[in-house]
């Protein structure tokens, strides 16, 4: 069964256009070879890190969209842990998400709950009786 992932990945900032690209290809034809489809990537570019990764504060940020049964992952994963260019990775299963959600219905419901909680406020206090 195919399903959908998405794998971030962090090279190292001292990397030239060049060896980015080489890298960017190699796990491209890799995931291509292990019969994954519809490959989308994204290079967001050299970005600052949260916190520091092997002493370093910057890195190049590229994203993979692709469909693919699961099986390309950890050998994927594998070669960029022994690789040197490959500082950090994540790769997640997206959710096939439906065109409706219960979370649109969810205001709606709310609307009533608002306007219930407008109304005693709405209405004028009762006179207190006095003792006399």
């Amino acid at each position: 069964m195919s399903r959908q992932y998405e794998m971030i990945f962090i090279l190292r900032p001292d990397l030239s256009e060049e060896q980015v690209n080489q890298a960017v290809t190699k796990y491209q034809e890799f995931l291509t070879e292990n019969n994954a489809s519809d490959l989308e990537t994204k290079i967001w570019g050299k970005r600052r890190l949260a916190y520091p990764i092997q002493k370093k504060v910057d890195g190049i940020y590229v994203q993979f969209n692709y469909q693919a049964d699961g099986t390309q992952i950890a050998p994927l994963e594998r070669m960029m842990r022994l690789g040197e260019d490959v500082m950090r990775y994540l790769t997640i299963k997206l959710d096939d998400v439906s065109p409706e959600t219960p979370e649109e219905e969810e205001p709606a419901q709310e609307e009533p709950a608002a306007e219930a909680q407008e109304e005693p406020q709405a209405t004028e206090p009762e006179p207190v009786a006095s003792e006399s």
